[in-house]
């Protein structure tokens, strides 16, 4: 019975962890635009490897449970639903590519453009009507098309015209 037990954990790990290499990248993409951290130097989204981690260890810890369901998905909404709690209790400097948008324009633009998300699925994730968050998209969108790309601050090697 023992070894059972221990033949089904062995296998769960080995499942688990093909799952995250093979989605583990894309996940922690998703989690760095979540999070607008830059992606260089390496180590620099600490807070979107935190919030992966997180949800990968939940996702873990219902391996079991799934019963069918999509792992990449259940993680998705994991790192959603983490970040959203994370990004209401607590505001953090911004910087990345989405650092300009508010955190709820962020997670519904990373849900529908990059992670490709229904808007009706989108809508049930975050509980909101589906023509808020196509409101909320539209939003994000004009913002990021309106506004040019960001200067660099005063004194960093960019703006004095330094390479790096």
């Amino acid at each position: 019975m023992r070894e059972r037990q221990t033949h089904r954990d062995r296998l769960r790990a080995q499942e688990f962890e093909a799952f995250v290499a093979g989605a583990g990248g894309r996940l922690l993409h998703t989690a760095t635009l979540l999070t607008a951290e830059p992606t260089a130097p390496a180590g620099a989204n600490a807070r979107a490897q935190r919030l992966l981690c997180a949800a990968l260890a939940r996702t873990y810890a219902e391996w079991d449970r799934l019963r069918g369901e999509d792992p990449y998905d259940r993680t998705r909404q994991e790192l959603a639903v983490r970040f959203a709690r994370e990004a209401w209790r607590h505001r953090h400097p911004l910087g990345g590519v989405l650092g300009r948008l508010a955190p709820l324009e962020r997670l519904v633009l990373v849900l529908r453009l990059y992670e490709e998300v229904g808007e009706d699925q989108t809508a049930a994730l975050l509980g909101l009507p589906a023509d808020r968050i196509r409101a909320v998209c539209d939003r994000s969108i004009a913002a990021m098309r309106s506004v040019g790309p960001r200067r660099p601050a005063a004194g960093s090697a960019l703006a004095s015209g330094v390479t790096p």
